[in-house]
């Protein structure tokens, strides 16, 4: 008849009947006659391949079925201090928030709801962390972090420090407390102080660079203590480079570079301990000299170079001249040694000879072209 209606629902489908919009019962599969002459009856049919409930009514269908609800649907009840774990099949696939109500089909997709309490603890299972992280749904609902290594890290919950974390991976719920992570490196650092305009003892203007190796060993200090500890370095050292500089005299400066080194370390090295940081090294790079002081400065090395070389060229005429005086004295004393002298001049000028006749043997050369003192 007109005002029977037949209603079919398959297996991969429920059905909710409504009159007179309200609330009646829940179709599982099936073929279903219903008497509506007035029209008064609503069916909506869900697919329930995907599981969530999708509809707005959820409070209402809670309060209907009563103790009926867990033949239908998988209630999700979470508290306000409480993270639900959804899971499909065995395995997790969403994250319900405190304080949600949520409702799942049970059909073909096993769903279970595990409930975890933030009261004890707000770390993230590592099973579950790499869970969401494979679908890309940690960083929306926890605090994430990867600590390298030659890194710690620390941990704040409402702007209080908890602990250090070790390197690794980390996640902390973050729902209901404000949790942050931060990173500090332990590794060696440089700073560099460049081009500071300095004044000497002795009023010479000149610019200094300078350079320190730092790291940091107390990385808690170093995040509470001090707002930037980098800059608060710099400037230490930027005030002990002044006070060293200012206390000598630019020959001082240029002779003994590192006992200005020295001073430098001693001063920041009391100051930043307070901070977690440990002062390595500090060295000068550069002392950069005003144009007219560099060619004061030149001038005064070239004179004092020139008169080195004076000295070294009289000393080694002396010896020369000494030298000479001693040779002359043994052949004075020696005929022999004086042929062999004669000899050797004669070599040296017929190198420089292309053709040489000789008439008369050897002793004609040396009788004719060489006298030989008797």
């Amino acid at each position: 008849m007109f005002w029977k209606k037949r209603v079919v629902i398959g297996d991969g489908e429920r059905g909710l009947v409504f009159r007179n919009r309200r609330f009646e019962q829940v179709l599982v599969p099936g073929v279903y006659r219903f008497s509506d002459p007035l029209g008064r009856m609503e069916i909506k049919v869900h697919n329930v391949a995907k599981p969530e409930y999708t509809g707005t009514d959820v409070d209402t269908l809670v309060a209907s079925l009563g103790n009926t609800l867990g033949a239908h649907f998988v209630l999700g009840d979470i508290g306000t201090d409480e993270v639900g774990l959804v899971s499909k099949n065995g395995r997790i696939e969403d994250v319900l928030l405190p304080g949600t109500r949520k409702l799942y089909w049970r059909a073909p997709v096993r769903v279970e709801i595990e409930r975890i309490t933030l009261q004890d603890g707000l770390d993230v299972r590592p099973d579950v962390a790499r869970r969401l992280r494979q679908l890309g749904a940690l960083a929306r609902v926890a605090a994430v972090a990867d600590v390298p290594t030659e890194f710690v890290g620390l941990l704040f919950i409402e702007g209080r420090f908890e602990r250090m974390l070790p390197p690794g991976s980390y996640a902390f719920w973050n729902l209901q407390k404000n949790v942050v992570i931060e990173t500090v490196d332990l590794r060696v650092q440089a700073v560099d102080v460049a081009g500071q305009e300095l004044l000497t003892r002795d009023k010479v203007s000149l610019r200094v660079n300078l350079a320190a190796s730092i790291r940091v060993v107390d990385a808690v200090a170093s995040r509470t203590r001090v707002a930037k500890f980098a800059d608060q370095v710099y400037r230490e050292l930027q005030y002990g480079l002044r006070k060293a500089v200012s206390a000598k005299t630019l020959d001082e400066l240029l002779g003994d570079k590192a006992s200005l080194d020295g001073d430098i370390f001693e001063h920041v090295r009391g100051k930043v301990d307070a901070f977690g940081v440990e002062v390595l090294s500090v060295g000068v790079k550069d002392v950069i000299l005003p144009g007219e002081m560099r060619e004061i400065l030149n001038s005064v090395v070239q004179a004092e170079k020139a008169a080195q070389a004076n000295v070294i060229r009289r000393r080694e005429e002396s010896n020369a001249t000494r030298s000479l005086l001693n040779t002359a004295k043994l052949i004075e004393d020696n005929p022999t040694l004086m042929r062999l002298k004669e000899l050797e001049a004669l070599e040296k000028v017929t190198e420089k000879i292309d053709k040489l006749t000789v008439f008369g043997g050897l002793d004609g050369v040396l009788k004719q072209l060489v006298t030989l003192k008797q």
